[in-house]
C-alpha cells in the first residue's frame, strides 16, 4: 500500500460519517405540516323566494365574505359545509363576477345576485380543486356559494330573490 492509499481510506471514511450524520439530522428536521379545518361561523342568515310566488325556498345559516381576505379566501381548505350553510360574498359595487375553485376541496353551487338581490346566473356543480373561471355574464354585487346540487333542488331560477340579514 502506498503512502496516498493508505491516507485516503481513513479520511473516506469520516467523510462517510460525516456525510451520513447531515442526511440523518435532516430527515429527522423534517416536520409534517397538518392543515387545520377551517370551522364554519354563523354571521347571519339568508332567506332565498320564488320570485313568481313570494314562497320560501331555503333557509341558511351564513358566513360572510366581506372583505378583501375574506372574498380572496371564500370556501378554500375546508373539506365539507351543510346543506343549511352557504357562504355570501358581499362587494361594494355591481359589476361582473368570476370565481374559481382553487383549494375548494368540495363541489359548489355559485349563484350570482344583482344589487336588488335577485338571482341574474348561477354556475352549478363547480368542481373541487378546478381552477377554471366560472362567471356572471353579468353585473353581480353579492355571489352565494351552497353545495352542488341545491339550486336543481331548490328549482332556482334567475329572478329568484333572497334577503339576509346579519347576526
Amino acid at each position: 500500500m502506498n503512502f496516498k492509499s493508505r491516507h485516503s481510506l481513513p479520511f473516506l471514511f469520516a467523510l462517510s460519517l460525516v456525510s451520513f450524520s447531515i442526511n440523518s439530522s435532516c430527515k429527522e428536521d423534517k416536520k409534517i405540516i397538518k392543515t387545520t379545518e377551517v370551522p364554519f361561523t354563523k354571521e347571519g342568515e339568508l332567506t332565498l323566494f320564488k320570485a313568481t310566488t313570494d314562497s320560501l325556498v331555503s333557509k341558511l345559516d351564513i358566513e360572510i365574505a366581506d372583505t378583501e381576505y375574506d372574498t380572496q379566501t371564500g370556501l378554500m381548505y375546508r373539506n365539507s359545509m351543510k346543506e343549511h350553510q352557504g357562504m355570501l360574498f358581499v362587494f361594494p359595487d355591481e359589476r361582473p363576477r368570476s370565481f374559481y375553485m382553487k383549494n375548494t376541496r368540495f363541489a359548489l353551487d355559485i349563484i350570482y345576485l344583482d344589487q336588488s338581490k335577485s338571482i341574474v346566473s348561477f354556475q352549478e356543480n363547480a368542481q373541487p380543486l378546478n381552477e377554471s373561471s366560472l362567471p356572471s355574464h353579468v353585473p353581480a354585487m353579492y355571489v352565494l356559494e351552497v353545495n352542488a346540487g341545491l339550486v336543481s333542488k331548490w328549482r332556482l331560477e334567475v329572478g329568484d330573490k333572497m334577503e339576509f340579514s346579519k347576526n
